[in-house]
């Protein structure tokens, strides 16, 4: 087995090495990322493998804080006569005493950068190209490592990539790679390994092996996170609540209903969270509003359908449609006794068996309540938008996610699949009813179906 590509990421203080490493590695946990200078004082490590085997280590390392006074040290360092490259210059400089003293942390950074086959030098793109930055390259550029720049923040609006580009080039720096930590571009770490593959040669294999595992779990988290909406659409579309015709009590049950179904949405906003890797706070809607982690009542308002171009119909709990006879039961129409017998006998025994129970409940003055189309509607926007924006966010990111309203008119106006539809006369299929059978074969069927939709 090889051993692991070893890369250093370094750069000057609070430019986003830390957010960097977050990003690479999917995980928000890694280290501390903070507006605060100097947050990270010594070297952390993470290790990317695929099959078991370690492709990549790479290495944390402190902010470089006075590249300008090192430099100037550096070369003092020389006696009479002598002529030492760069690596030796900076080898006597790590066996001194100032590495253990005044110049700590960039020793730290370059012993990291000795060890390791090549460096990150990330840059914020925001920021003006001053001379402490071309110090900081010169005191790297002595290590005899490969350097690849990287321009963080390289989305913002006051970004100065012309200018950095320019200055990099100057330097004899003239691969770099555009990779913003918040908002990464899709092929952002493509592009990241195929430049290193540029000045590693020998590690070429290695970082196509990334290339390839980092595309395949991007397809399957896709497929996932749509699955996960399709079962959340089937649950809420097949679930019922059966309630006397009693003003009070019916109320209740409404209001049980929405209960119910805005818990199985956070559910669903929870594995799409996990599923990514993201905390619980990570995202928030503009319109409906996260309240303690949860998503806000909103979804069953009325004027929250409008303003996302959701056509309201009857109303946010409404009669369930599965054919004719069930069309009357649920929609409060008062049937005879001998009528409802009569549909149940005239129906056989596949009637009996799927809506017997239901005729008979009506026949003692219940009702059924099921979830509106229009509120279907907003929940799979809503998921949605929400499985794109994860899809587009980096791991360094520390705001949460803004969702606006999304624009899907085939979600707003069109007509809904036809997977929900069935699962409108099949209680068996929710999870959230009584004696249900989610193991069903036709079941799985239709959510296979209507996740291949989303995924459209």
């Amino acid at each position: 087995m090889t051993n692991a590509l070893k890369l250093a990421v370094v750069g000057h203080t609070n430019v986003g090495k830390t957010s960097l490493l977050r990003t690479l590695t999917r995980d928000v946990d890694f280290g501390e990322v903070s507006h605060r200078p100097s947050t990270t004082r010594h070297v952390e490590g993470a290790r990317l493998s695929v099959a078991g085997e370690a492709l990549l280590d790479l290495y944390d390392t402190p902010g470089l804080e006075d590249a300008i006074a090192l430099l100037d040290y550096l070369e003092r360092l020389e006696r009479p006569g002598e002529r030492l490259d760069g690596p030796a210059r900076t080898a006597r400089f790590l066996d001194g005493a100032e590495a253990r003293q005044r110049f700590e942390q960039e020793a730290k950074v370059l012993r990291q950068l000795l060890a390791s086959d090549a460096g990150l030098y990330v840059i914020d793109a925001r920021e003006p190209v001053l001379a402490k930055y071309r110090d900081e390259l010169s005191v790297l550029a002595a290590c005899g490592k490969p350097l690849l720049p990287v321009l963080n923040f390289s989305a913002h609006p006051q970004q100065r990539e012309s200018e950095w580009r320019e200055a990099l080039a100057r330097l004899g720096l003239h691969a770099l790679v555009r990779f913003d930590t918040v908002a990464p571009p899709i092929d952002g770490e493509r592009r990241l390994y195929e430049s290193l593959a540029l000045l590693l040669e020998s590690a070429r294999p290695k970082l196509e092996r990334l290339i390839l595992d980092h595309e395949a779990q991007a397809i399957a988290r896709q497929q996932t996170g749509t699955r996960l909406i399709a079962e959340l659409l089937i649950d809420c579309a097949a679930c019922r609540r059966s309630v006397a015709s009693e003003a009070g009590l019916e109320q209740r049950q409404v209001e049980d209903l929405h209960k119910t179904i805005r818990q199985r949405e956070q559910g669903c906003v929870e594995a799409l969270l996990r599923l990514y890797a993201f905390r619980k706070d990570d995202a928030r809607a503009s319109e409906l509003p996260l309240a303690g982690g949860r998503w806000g009542d909103d979804l069953f308002n009325p004027e929250t359908l409008r303003q996302l171009g959701v056509k309201v119909g009857g109303g946010m709990a409404a009669g369930a449609a599965a054919g004719a006879g069930i069309d009357l039961l649920v929609g409060g129409i008062t049937l005879g006794g001998a009528a409802l017998l009569g549909a149940l006998a005239g129906g056989g025994l596949q009637t009996a068996r799927n809506y017997g129970g239901r005729l008979l409940g009506k026949l003692r003055g219940q009702r059924e309540l099921t979830l509106d189309d229009g509120v279907l509607r907003l929940l799979a926007l809503r998921q949605r938008h929400l499985l794109a924006a994860l899809g587009a966010r980096g791991h360094a990111a520390t705001e949460a996610i803004q969702l606006d309203a999304p624009r899907d008119q085939s979600w707003r106006e069109g007509k809904l699949p036809d997977a929900l539809r069935k699962a409108r006369a099949h209680p068996e299929w929710s999870s959230l009813n009584p004696a249900a059978r989610l193991e069903d074969a036709e079941r799985h069927l239709q959510v296979q179906a209507l996740a291949r939709q989303l995924e459209s």
